[in-house]
């Protein structure tokens, strides 16, 4: 995976026929569907990979995992429609070299029909395809607790980078949801969902030590979704992740936030130029993706080295 450059015109192509011909972007969840797309499907994977080639030495691997339960629904269909701005702002200005991008989906295994979904790390119009096969779920468990452990799980011990093999350097992952993780990595979700045979539980916050060994980790929090601003949800995640859980005011600006936060990890934009960059665009988000990435603005620079 991950051969091909992504075309405007490609993408373009493909949302004038979904007009014209009255599909939705998201056709495989609207028909109904109530489990995984084989292509997302976790179960019985061995390895997520984002690989070097001739065509894209270099790769950059970027993971987005969004909350598909309750008022996150609507984050994926946003996604789609931003997805030339995020790949424009990555290429185009060159915040990151060969950007290869995965998306995938969390609910909550719990209780949802479809608690994970993860794509293939791609760097062409595959990516928009990953997008449209996403179960939109709408579930959740309504105790403020979602599986984004699972998830990290998943992403700590199912992905492989050359990134990190060869340069020992890591990727980004952003998680986009409001609410908390379980406590626990649970055995019995693990092998229900991806198929691993777990002895014993793992902490939370032993996953995310692992997980943070191979990717740069943020958070983004919507303030509109159902718990923004919860002083529980920010404590928790920061007490896991640090300065890198960002609130963001406007749930329309995540793609520029994503691609701005991975250009000054890279060290290749600082803020003030990535806003001018988003002005250029005609992107009207300068500031929330300001306020967003405000935590962000004064640290030390080149954080992907191990």
């Amino acid at each position: 995976m991950g051969s091909g450059r992504w075309s405007r015109d490609v993408y373009s192509a493909a949302e004038d026929y979904r007009a014209s011909s009255g599909q939705s972007a998201f056709a495989y969840s609207d028909s109904g569907a109530r489990q995984a797309h084989p292509a997302l499907d976790p179960k019985g994977v061995f390895m997520r990979e984002s690989r070097d080639s001739d065509e894209h030495p270099v790769t950059t691997p970027i993971v987005v995992m969004f909350d598909v339960t309750g008022s996150m629904g609507n984050v994926p269909r946003v996604l789609q429609t931003k997805l030339p701005q995020l790949l424009g702002l990555l290429t185009r200005k060159g915040y990151a070299i060969d950007p290869q991008l995965m998306f995938g989906a969390i609910g909550d295994a719990t209780c949802d029909r479809v608690p994970l979904q993860v794509g293939q790390f791609e760097s062409d119009n595959r990516m928009d395809e990953d997008l449209a096969r996403i179960v939109l779920e709408g579930g959740g468990g309504g105790q403020k607790r979602e599986s984004y452990e699972l998830a990290m799980y998943f992403l700590a011990r199912h992905v492989l980078t050359d990134s990190l093999v060869q340069r020992q350097r890591k990727g980004y992952l952003f998680l986009i949801g409001d609410e908390l993780p379980y406590r626990m990595v649970k055995p019995n979700e693990v092998r229900r969902v991806i198929g691993d045979d777990l002895r014993e539980p793992i902490p939370v916050e032993s996953i995310v030590a692992e997980l943070r060994r191979k990717f740069e980790v943020f958070f983004i929090l919507p303030r509109a979704a159902g718990h923004g601003g919860d002083r529980e949800v920010l404590d928790t995640w920061r007490g896991l992740l640090g300065q890198n859980v960002l609130e963001l005011d406007d749930l329309n600006a995540v793609c520029e936030t994503i691609a701005l936060t991975v250009g000054l990890g890279e060290d290749n934009v600082d803020l003030d130029e990535g806003l001018d960059d988003l002005a250029t665009y005609g992107s009207t988000a300068g500031g929330s993706v300001a306020g967003a990435l405000a935590p962000l603005a004064n640290r030390p620079v080149q954080i992907r080295r191990l």
